[in-house]
């Protein structure tokens, strides 16, 4: 039995409601306080709640809703008396113990804004970095698996079918062996083929492919400008750019999405985000591909310059502004000036004779797309 307490039974216009945590019965009782806070219900043994244990609980607005920590954890006092409530509370010396202060919630914000902090210095300087050091770590067979499914995609958006006219076939085939044996790739490390799509674009898979697109071999002029394209995308695939891709965008993604969830409008701040850091990436790749290209065609006694020509025909002036932040490529004019730079006259034999240039533009054979 408790102690009789020196307080009459605190009486309220409002009831009382208590809930024992251990059965949903809604029970409507009154409060005595003494040493603790004596819940009663009619004849029942009363329920002590010491105030040292008793903390607030989440309520709506005009119930202070109370629970103690020597009681069932679903245990829950609620009083709507703003007079009983205050007598409470001011007995309730640890009332808001468990409630984050404002020193707590300073902490909080910092290692917040600390842990955002180091996610950014991860995407930007960690992850581009594990790319690096990981991509020639990959196994080939790994990498030709992946390019493997990535060729499948490739082939059902821009043509299933390689395009394969003999005389074609064998001009292409002689251009590609020696932009490969100038490159330094090993025989059977690379494959290489056209497309027949009006699309005039050229790219390079993970495991050594390589494809020419038809549209841009119908804007190429001469075997040069198709030349510098190829050892571009051979570029690509001595430094292991497509791989160094897929780790490094498959680390941002997730880093970024954990920095800002993705709650209202946090994808596009994630898109935005992500494209700014790939696009600066990418265009560090570029670059460094471009650097390759110009030093092949210098190997081959060619002018890089006719490739840059290219693709400044098919582009046009790119021009400044936001456009170039996000640009994933080096701009067009930009690769032009680097390339005039490097232009030499050529000292080595032309890479096809004027028949077999005929025939590689008729690889796809003479109809439209």
């Amino acid at each position: 039995m408790s102690e009789l307490s020196t307080e009459a039974p605190a009486q309220s216009a409002k009831p009382t409601i208590f809930f024992d945590g251990v059965s949903s019965r809604r029970r409507q009782v009154t409060l005595t306080f003494g040493d603790a806070l004596e819940i009663l219900e009619g004849g029942e043994a009363p329920v002590r709640w010491t105030w040292a244990d008793i903390r607030r609980a989440d309520s709506p607005a005009g119930v202070l809703r109370l629970a103690s920590k020597s009681a069932p954890p679903l245990a829950r006092l609620e009083i709507r008396d703003a007079v009983v409530a205050a007598d409470v509370s001011v007995r309730c010396m640890r009332l808001d113990e468990h409630q984050t202060s404002g020193r707590g919630v300073a902490k909080i914000v910092g290692w917040s804004v600390a842990a955002a902090v180091s996610i950014v210095c991860v995407v930007l300087f960690g992850v581009p970095l594990a790319a690096d050091r990981l991509a020639p770590l990959v196994p080939k067979p790994i990498e030709r698996r992946i390019g493997d499914a990535s060729e499948v995609q490739v082939k059902t958006i821009f043509g299933r079918n390689v395009c394969e006219d003999p005389a074609g076939k064998a001009a292409f085939t002689k251009l590609v062996n020696r932009l490969r044996d100038a490159a330094g790739l090993d025989d059977d490390s690379m494959t290489a083929g056209v497309l027949p799509t009006a699309v005039p674009n050229a790219f390079a898979l993970p495991g050594g492919k390589v494809y020419l697109l038809k549209g841009l071999l119908d804007k190429a002029e001469n075997p040069d400008e198709i030349a510098g394209i190829l050892a571009h995308e051979l570029g690509h695939l001595k430094h292991h750019d497509n791989m160094r891709g897929l780790i490094y965008n498959g680390g941002t993604s997730f880093l970024i999405g954990l920095l800002f969830g993705d709650v209202t409008g946090s994808s596009a701040v994630i898109f935005a985000s992500r494209s700014v850091v790939e696009a600066s990436y990418s265009r560090e790749a570029e670059t460094a591909a471009d650097t390759f290209a110009i030093e092949i065609m210098h190997k081959l006694g060619r002018s890089p310059k006719p490739a840059a020509e290219l693709m400044f025909r098919i582009t046009g002036k790119e021009g400044g502004g936001l456009t170039s932040i996000l640009a994933s490529h080096p701009l067009t004019e930009d690769r032009l000036a680097r390339m005039t730079k490097e232009d030499r006259p050529a000292s080595g034999p032309p890479l096809l004779t004027d028949k077999e240039w005929q025939s590689l533009k008729l690889i796809c054979g003479s109809g439209k797309i």
